[in-house]
């Protein structure tokens, strides 16, 4: 039964968007009919996710047909619905919310392709997910990768969204071709495209070596692991905003997934492989909170936090490697619990920060911090939902954020303290993840501020306005499940437990739960205390606070403060951005004061992205100025390129020809 109802949802999501291209352009029905049925799509694909998850052992069923010699499967099992929960969840929301944010009225020329192809990306990730063959996985994984890239260029007529969509394209394709690498491996060492556990002795050190490496690049390209991550931040920052809530919130954990179920299929990893891993994460971690903190642009710094919560993520991975490496379940408990858990609080605190950057984006028409200002009073709502989901991405108590990440410090400090290891540097790690944290706080600090506190700095700030109960109701929706997940971590508990049994059958940890090595119960406790705690300290507050109108937050005593007299996003990270400039490099151009009555004048700083602007572009520009020669051979005349083909062809006509028979033949005489 779980099967079927994922199968269900996944066709009925592949079909959301037809409806609307039989409909008039200028029409809200057909938008209105693809969100009726992806939420009903969503609905029966949670259904199936939850009846996998609590009830039922793993389903497969053969589909009736053949290809390359074997009859593809589809399955699934705790880890499959583990992520297939938020493919649905955030499938069904983000339609619902895209009826206030991306009205067909208002949008007739994409409305009709964005939700079109928003159901196929939600059909691929799903089918993927389910694929027990190789080749139906590729099926599902480029059309996702299609999808999005549609989706990304979905404002095609806008040159950074054009620029955008073909950096993510070349980059999914590049990681494509390395998963083609991979299954082509994967069937020469096993005889099978088959997704199975490899039989003991069937891989070689060096082809188990070569399947880790090939999948730790495809599926890195496409979690955004640095330093393969530089598709995505201008992907996210120029995508509408709901298509950046799924693309963060469910897209990348899909590259988790694929390197999960892979490193599922290898025998036991050697401990280079999880160290390995523990420093890209380290470094995908600190990173990213790193450049986040130097970015202006509203969903470019939510962007980059994504580079750095997939580096938490797979900080739990490589505990876990590191465990079956070392003969250690407490390890691979504690690491895929942290990273399972994760998993689904990214999806729900990211996406609910991208939905809420939507709605100033809707009200203000501007991404620009530094412009903003004061809309705490304007949209109350947005900024509380925007409070929640900062307060989880920190990973502060009481919030979701804090019971992911705490799994993942007790198993990093277990390590430390296991003398028998072999792995006491793992415990570097714990040092980087607290530094991450309080790098977080000072971002959301000064985002929060410049953005819903002190005064408006633009027009556009001081007119904003609540955005629509479409758009309000599925970041409530994801609100919910921080605050729920946050207070009550036990719930998830058996979930978790199921995920982590399916992904190494077999280990000793089927005896071992996450409650028996986490007090889950006293979590649920102390969380529930704090927010009891917080709420009255809010509440006197409230009733001390005196009542005096036409004072500013930061008005530093002035009688009429004005909007310029308080800190900017620029001024308040100025010294964090000091510390990191060896890496970040800003580039500032500093105000010109002349004369007694000096014009306006600004400050200007930018941060270029660590690979794609400092390697990649700079590389394929030199790599072009050597080959400029060639363009003399690309004139636009249709006589030349004719007689190109005919040159190709007689080629391709004289390899035929047996040179060394007629060769053998003229020496003879």
């Amino acid at each position: 039964m779980p099967l079927v109802l994922v199968i269900v949802a996944t066709v009925m999501a592949t079909g959301s968007g037809l409806p609307g291209l039989l409909l008039s352009r200028r029409s809200a029905a057909g938008q209105r009919t693809a969100a009726t049925i992806m939420a009903a799509a969503a609905v029966v694909g949670l259904m199936g996710a939850a009846l996998a998850l609590l009830s039922h052992p793993a389903a497969a069923i053969t589909l009736p047909f053949t290809v390359l010699g074997g009859r593809p499967a589809l399955g699934i099992d705790a880890l499959s619905a583990w992520f297939l929960a938020p493919v649905f969840l955030l499938g069904g929301l983000g339609s619902v919310y895209g009826l206030g944010y991306w009205p067909q009225r208002r949008h007739a020329r994409t409305g009709t392709r964005l939700s079109l192809f928003w159901g196929l990306l939600v059909a691929g990730m799903s089918l993927l997910v389910i694929s027990r063959n190789a080749l139906v996985f590729l099926l599902g994984w480029e059309a996702m990768a299609l999808a999005a890239f549609f989706l990304i260029s979905t404002e095609d007529h806008r040159a950074r969204c054009r620029e955008a969509g073909w950096v993510y394209l070349v980059a999914t394709h590049v990681g494509t071709l390395m998963l083609f690498a991979m299954f082509a491996l994967w069937r020469w060492a096993t005889g099978s495209y088959d997704l199975a556990p490899a039989a003991a002795g069937t891989l070689s050190g060096s082809v188990s070596n070569g399947l880790f490496f090939l999948a730790l690049l495809g599926f890195g390209l496409k979690a955004g692991m640095m330093p393969l991550h530089f598709w995505l931040p201008t992907a996210h920052a120029n995508a509408p905003s709901h298509v950046s809530a799924i693309l963060s919130g469910v897209m990348l954990k899909i590259g988790i997934y694929g390197l999960l179920r892979v490193l599922s299929l290898l025998p036991a990893a050697p401990a280079a492989w999880g160290g390995l891993m523990l420093a890209l994460a380290a470094a995908s971690a600190l990173l990213g909170v790193v450049f986040a903190i130097g970015q202006h642009d509203f969903k470019r710094l939510l962007a980059y936090h994504s580079v750095e919560n997939i580096g938490i993520i797979l900080m739990g991975t490589g505990l876990a490697m590191l465990g079956r490496s070392f003969n250690r379940p407490e390890w691979v408990v504690l690491g895929m619990a942290g990273c399972l858990l994760h998993v689904w609080n990214h999806s729900l605190f990211k996406s609910l920060l991208f939905l809420c950057a939507g709605s100033v984006l809707h009200s203000t028409h501007t991404r620009e911090i530094d412009r903003l200002g004061g809309l705490a009073r304007s949209m109350p709502w947005t900024a509380l939902l925007f409070l929640v989901g900062a307060v989880a991405i920190c990973g502060l108590p009481p919030l979701n954020g804090f019971a992911s990440e705490l799994l993942v410090y007790l198993g990093l400090l277990r390590s430390a303290m296991d003398q028998g290891s072999g792995a006491p540097a793992v415990a570097l790690v714990a040092p980087v993840l607290a530094m991450v944290g309080a790098l977080a706080v000072a971002c959301f600090v000064k985002v929060y501020g410049a953005v819903f506190l002190g005064s408006a700095r633009t027009q556009a700030a001081a007119h904003a306005h609540e955005a629509p109960l479409s758009m309000r109701i599925p970041a409530m929706v994801l609100a919910l499940g921080c605050i729920l997940i946050g207070l009550l971590p036990v719930l998830v508990a058996p979930a978790l437990d199921a995920a982590i049994a399916h992904w190494i059958p077999g280990m000793p940890m089927r005896l071992m739960r996450v409650r028996d090595l986490v007090p889950l119960g006293a979590v649920s406790v102390m969380a529930c205390a704090l927010l009891v705690f917080v709420w009255l300290i809010g509440a006197v507050a409230a009733r001390r606070r005196p009542a005096r109108a036409g004072i500013g937050t930061w008005d530093c005593g002035y009688a009429r403060p004005s909007a310029r007299m308080q800190y900017t996003a620029s001024s308040f990270a100025q010294m964090i951005a000091g510390l990191f400039a060896w890496v970040l490099r800003p580039a500032m151009r500093m105000p010109v004061v002349r004369g007694v009555f000096p014009q306006p004048a600004a400050l200007h700083t930018h941060v270029d992205e660590l690979v794609l602007d400092r390697a990649i572009v700079p590389a394929g520009r030199a790599v072009e100025g050597r080959f400029r020669w060639f363009h003399r051979f690309q004139q636009g005349l249709t006589q030349h390129y004719v007689l190109y083909i005919l040159f190709t062809v007689m080629v391709m006509l004289g390899s035929l020809v047996p040179l060394g028979e007629l060769l053998a033949r003229l020496f003879a005489f």
